[in-house]
C-alpha cells in the first residue's frame, strides 16, 4: 500500500493522517469530503527547495493542481512562487498572501484583461505561446506605460511518455511555439521597448515517471538560450515547466526529486540562468485523499458493485483519463477483499472510482479512503446532477480544520433567476 508513515498510516486498525484519525473527520464533516496533509505538502515543496540550494532558482507551484487557497497560503509561506493560467489563479494567489513578483504566467489563451492583470499586478513574467499573444501583450504593456517580461514557451517535440490528454510536448499540439520558428519570433519581439524577451519556457507533460524525458527537453531549451543569447537577447530565465509523477499504484516507480535536481544542475553549470520549475502534481498528489461512505452493495449479472457517496462530478479522473486510485479503508478490514467496480450516484454509466478492482470487502456503512486525490481532484470537480460540492479538510499536526465548506443546495442555484 502507498502509506508513508510520515503522512499516512494505520495505527490501532484505523488509518490516519498525521495524528488524525480520518473516521473522526468523516462523522464530523460527512462524505464525501477531500483531505489534505499540511506536512506532505511542506515536505514534497522542500524537497525542490533544498535539492537546488546554491543556484538561482524559483520553484513555482501550479496552481492548476489544486488552488484551495489555505495550500496556496501554507504554499507562499514556505517561500513558493506560482505558475497559474488564469486570471482567477492570480486572484487566488494574491488573496493567499502570494508574491505577484514570484508569478509566471503560463496558457495558451490569455484573454486581453487577464494579460492586463497580471500586467498591473507585476508578475515576474508572461510564457506566451503564440507571435499573436506577443503583439497583444506589447499593445497592452504600451498602453499601460509598462514593461512586460516574456518568455516564449516552446514546443520542444518531446515525448513525455504519459496519457495523451496530459501530454503537451509534441507537435501537434496546442501548445508552445515550434522550436524552428521560435528564433525569428524572438528577434522581432526584441525589438518593442514595451517587451523585455529575458526566457525561455517548456512544459512537455504531466505526470511523467521516465526523467530523461524532461532532462531531453532541457538540453533542447539549454541550446536554444545559447543561440539567443549569442544573437544578443538577455535570456535570464529558463522554465523547464512541471510534471514529475507520483506512484498512483504500489508498482509505480516515481522520479526522486533530489536525483532530478542534481542532473538537473548538472546540466546547467555555467549556464547562468535562473532556473524555475513548476511542479504540481508532485507536491500535492499525494498528500490528499477523498473519504466516502459506502451506501448499497449489488450483485449484477457478471459482476460485483459497491456503490459509494462519491461521483465522478467529485474527482473526474478515473472517468476522464481512466487512472487508478488506490482504495483503502478507514479501518483495517476483518472481512478480507473482493473483486468489484466502485461507483457512485450520477447517472453516467462511465461515473466509477475503479473497475474490476480488488479491494477491502467493504459494505453500506463503511468508510473508505481514495488515495492521491490532492491534486486535480477537486479544481475538477462539478455540480453535475446538481450534486453540491465537498467540503476540503487541512491536516496539521494533531489538529484539522475545514478550508472549505460543503457546498448546499442553496449554493448550487445562487447567481440564477427562476
Amino acid at each position: 500500500m502507498l502509506l508513508t508513515s510520515d503522512t499516512y498510516s494505520y495505527r490501532d486498525g484505523a488509518l490516519h493522517c498525521e495524528d488524525v484519525a480520518l473516521d473522526e473527520i468523516a462523522r464530523r464533516v460527512g462524505t464525501p469530503c477531500y483531505v489534505y496533509s499540511s506536512r506532505a505538502v511542506l515536505s514534497r515543496f522542500r524537497a525542490y527547495d533544498a535539492a537546488l540550494e546554491g543556484m538561482p532558482h524559483l520553484i513555482s507551484y501550479a496552481v492548476k493542481a489544486n488552488s484551495n487557497l489555505s495550500l496556496l497560503r501554507l504554499l507562499a509561506g514556505a517561500g513558493s512562487g506560482f505558475d497559474i493560467v488564469s486570471g482567477g489563479e492570480l486572484y487566488r494567489v494574491v488573496q493567499a498572501g502570494g508574491d505577484p513578483s514570484r508569478v509566471v504566467f503560463s496558457g495558451v489563451g490569455k484573454t486581453p484583461q487577464e494579460i492586463e492583470y497580471g500586467l498591473k499586478s507585476g508578475i515576474h513574467a508572461f510564457h506566451c505561446e503564440s507571435e499573436g499573444e506577443v503583439a497583444l501583450i506589447a499593445s497592452l504593456a504600451a498602453r499601460l506605460g509598462k514593461q512586460a517580461r516574456v518568455a516564449l514557451r516552446v514546443n520542444p517535440d518531446v515525448d513525455a511518455g504519459t496519457h495523451p490528454y496530459i501530454s503537451t510536448g509534441l507537435r501537434e499540439h496546442k501548445f508552445g511555439i515550434d522550436m524552428a520558428e521560435a528564433e525569428a519570433i524572438y528577434k522581432k519581439a526584441s525589438e518593442s521597448q514595451h517587451l523585455a524577451m529575458e526566457g525561455v519556457s517548456c512544459h512537455i507533460g504531466s505526470q511523467i515517471l521516465d526523467m530523461d524525458a524532461l532532462l531531453e527537453a532541457l538540453d533542447r531549451l539549454l541550446e536554444l538560450a545559447a543561440r539567443l543569447r549569442k544573437a544578443g537577447l538577455p535570456i535570464r530565465h529558463l522554465d523547464l515547466g512541471g510534471g514529475l509523477g507520483i506512484p498512483y499504484k504500489p508498482s509505480d516507480q516515481a522520479p526522486n526529486i533530489a536525483e532530478f535536481a542534481a542532473r538537473v544542475r548538472q546540466r546547467m553549470a555555467g549556464a547562468g540562468l535562473l532556473l524555475i520549475l513548476e511542479p504540481g502534481r508532485s507536491i500535492v498528489g499525494d498528500a490528499g485523499v477523498l473519504l466516502t461512505r459506502v451506501l448499497y452493495r449489488k450483485t449484477g449479472a457478471s459482476r460485483e458493485f459497491i456503490i459509494v457517496d462519491a461521483a465522478m462530478n467529485d474527482l473526474l479522473r478515473p472517468s476522464l483519463y481512466q487512472s487508478h486510485h488506490e482504495i483503502l479503508a478507514l479501518r483495517e478490514a476483518p472481512r478480507g477483499t473482493v473483486r468489484a467496480d466502485v461507483v457512485g450516484p450520477v447517472c453516467e454509466s462511465g461515473d466509477f472510482l475503479a473497475l474490476d478492482r480488488e479491494m477491502p470487502n467493504a459494505l453500506p456503512g463503511d468508510l473508505l479512503a481514495v488515495w492521491t486525490a490532492g491534486a486535480y481532484g477537486f479544481v475538477l470537480s462539478s455540480n453535475y446532477n446538481s450534486r453540491p460540492r465537498p467540503p476540503e479538510v487541512l491536516v496539521e499536526g494533531g489538529s484539522w480544520r475545514i478550508v472549505r465548506a460543503r457546498e448546499t443546495y442553496e449554493d448550487l442555484v445562487r447567481g440564477e433567476q427562476p
